[in-house]
């Protein structure tokens, strides 16, 4: 591979990478309920506790799940050769024993001849509680049971995989009548020690080798599902790409144009290899968890490090700056774009066109991926390699057979109009990634895109022509502008792990807060108020003003002002101001005097406003100020 492909590759994955490491510890990538967050869409709810041990039985393990109306989820017991099963896993705990689940209602048995013929897929819908024995040593008081299930939601067209933890405590409630009748029908399992083991005793049946006749049809359904998956709304923007090769390659010898559509199918095929790889690291003892096809896009710096790398290949086709890859219809001119494609730049127009077409599940896909999750890693492999063949097929046989696209226009200008419009189409692409991010990452995503529009245009300016020097200028200078502004974007919208446990603001919650003696912490606040985030994340949002408001029993009220509120705008004139921030602390003692700051504030002028006001009454009314030593709260009279 060429110095100047090895520059590009390292940069972009540098600018995402940098952004964006820190922010999978930083952010909680969910969406708030009234946007269409968890509460509204997850398929699968979770719940786990312990119910006590009576005369007829021993305490039990409830692991509850409740499946969204539409769904189902496969056994635990899922014979092999069909979907991928549903795994509990129980993390170490000493001195915690726990026997093998059992569940209640048994699972639906279905047949889907067509995909598995003579198999029984065992399906569960609705609310399902998986239960088991537990005990503990008697030195565990109330033992914590932390563990995962590993599933699948399926609806009528696609699965999605899911791993939901859960954390069990001991309850006073009994568990209920079907619980009990089931654990009296089920075969008496004595617990197992987890003090060591990472999961629950293994349940249900061990793979069985698979017959050449039941694989065949699978490797069918791959194959045409690969196929398809060229139409995909995910991929149809790099299919731009090819048609412009497909046209530059018309009239060459046959035997460049089968090595330039080699070249792209190996990058293409190599992808879905790697994806197989990472399908079995559980199968191959390489970790405790697989990535499932698609799962790349869960992680939320996967997903911006892909909004930026398509955002600047988007820069490329419109003429801001050129992607340093041979043939890449990345070049200003449509003269320069009739250069010959190179074979590095043909492997990775067949990575990319990969990278983004996980996203989307074709017909037949579904039940394919879930079949290929609950076979060995040879199985996997193939299956996977199968789908990249039919993805990869229209391209070998036009290496094959060249003539196949003789109905394109010879190259000329009409290919750097076509490379513009793909530029926009790819735009797209960028607004359809931004719908799957968090709301809570827009601003600084948003803001790394700038910095990248700006090393793309620094970049782009420099002339080919000018001397070494000037272009490693540009070329690291834009890398270093774009990662500083992003890491700074990513770093400065995170609150940090400090929260204070904010209620919405309105009047009734603040009378109801004062009518309980309560001393109430008001945040006028807005997203479009750059200052208010700043108080919130360096003033506010601390762990020494978190301590100082839990111990001392103090309400925190956030009156967030981000759309019109004329509740909020009243109560903002009502305290002398037109503006925010605001920050307004009503005493317990006298709450028609509240202390107010304005504007950018300090950690120190709240935590002295804090001591003014005085605590909760029913705490006394002395602002008692806990020492933070390393994170840990010790309490400690301030006076």
């Amino acid at each position: 591979m060429k110095p100047s492909v090895c520059r590009l590759a390292t940069l972009l994955l540098l600018i995402s990478g940098y952004c964006t490491g820190s922010a999978t510890a930083q952010f909680k990538f969910e969406l708030p309920p009234n946007l269409g967050g968890e509460a509204s869409t997850e398929p699968v709810r979770l719940e786990a506790r312990i119910a006590p041990a009576t005369t007829e039985r021993p305490a039990l393990l409830l692991v509850t799940a409740t499946v969204a109306p539409g769904y189902h989820l496969y056994s635990l017991t899922q014979p092999a050769g069909g979907p991928e099963p549903s795994k509990l896993s129980l993390r170490p705990m000493p001195g915690v024993r726990v026997g093998a689940f059992s569940v209640t209602p048994a699972p639906q048995i279905k047949s889907y001849a067509e995909i598995w013929p003579g198999l029984p897929i065992e399906e569960h819908s609705g609310k399902i509680t998986w239960f088991a024995p537990i005990d503990w040593s008697s030195d565990l008081e109330r033992p914590t049971v932390a563990g995962v299930l590993t599933t699948q939601a399926c609806d009528a067209g696609s699965c999605e995989p899911l791993e939901l933890e859960f954390t069990a405590k001991p309850s006073s409630a009994p568990a209920s009548a079907e619980i009990a009748a089931a654990w009296l029908a089920s075969p008496l399992a004595q617990p197992a020690d987890i003090s060591t083991n990472s999961t629950a005793p293994p349940v249900g049946s061990t793979a069985e080798p698979l017959s050449t006749a039941a694989l065949l049809p699978i490797l069918g359904a791959a194959l045409l599902g690969g196929l398809i998956l060229n139409l995909m709304p995910c991929v149809l923007p790099v299919i731009g790409l090819k048609v412009l090769s497909f046209a530059e390659q018309a009239g060459h010898q046959r035997g460049r144009v089968l090595a330039m559509n080699l070249a792209y199918s190996a990058g293409l095929i190599g992808v879905f290899l790697l994806l197989a790889l990472l399908a079995s690291l559980a199968q191959l003892g390489l970790a405790n968890e697989s990535l499932g096809w698609g799962e790349l896009y869960t992680i939320a710096w996967f997903k911006i490090a892909m909004i930026v790398l398509v955002f600047a290949m988007a820069l490329s086709f419109l003429g801001v700056w050129e992607i340093p890859l041979p043939g890449f219809a990345g070049a200003r001119a449509a003269n320069d774009l009739q250069q010959q494609e190179g074979l590095s730049g043909a492997f990775f127009k067949g990575i990319f066109t990969t990278i983004l077409a996980t996203p989307c599940s074709g017909p037949f896909l579904g039940p394919v991926f879930g079949f290929t999750l609950g076979q060995p890693p040879a199985i996997t492999l193939l299956i996977f390699g199968f789908v990249g063949l039919g993805m990869a097929s229209p391209y070998l046989l036009i290496g094959l057979f060249p003539s196949l696209v003789a109905w394109l226009p010879k190259p000329g200008a009409w290919m750097e109009t076509f490379k513009q419009l793909m530029g926009f189409v790819l735009m797209g692409t960028v607004v359809y990634l931004f719908s799957t991010v968090s709301t809570d990452l827009y601003l600084p995503a948003l803001t790394t895109l700038v910095a990248i529009a700006l090393a793309c245009w620094w970049i782009g300016r420099t002339p080919i022509t000018a001397s070494p020097v000037a272009r490693s200028t540009a070329w690291y200078g834009g890398a270093g502008v774009a990662a500083v502004v992003g890491w700074l974007a990513f770093s400065l919208a995170s609150y940090g792990g400090h929260d204070l446990a904010w209620k919405p603001y309105s009047q009734a919650s603040l009378a109801a807060a004062q009518n309980a003696g309560k001393t109430v912490l008001v945040d006028f606040t807005a997203d479009w108020c750059l200052t208010c985030k700043l108080n919130l994340k360096l003033a506010i949002n601390t762990d020494q003003v978190k301590a100082v408001v839990e111990a001392n029993d103090i309400e925190p009220l956030l009156a967030d002002w981000t759309d019109r509120n004329d509740e909020i705008k009243q109560a903002i004139e009502a305290l002398g101001s037109r503006s925010i921030p605001l920050l307004a602390i009503y005493p317990a003692g006298r709450p028609d005097r509240p202390i107010l700051l304005w504007d950018r504030i300090k950690q120190e002028q709240l935590l002295s406003a804090l001591r003014e006001a005085g605590a909760t009454i029913d705490n006394g009314g002395e602002l008692v100020e806990p020492t933070i030593e390393i994170g840990v709260t010790t309490g400690g009279a301030m006076r």
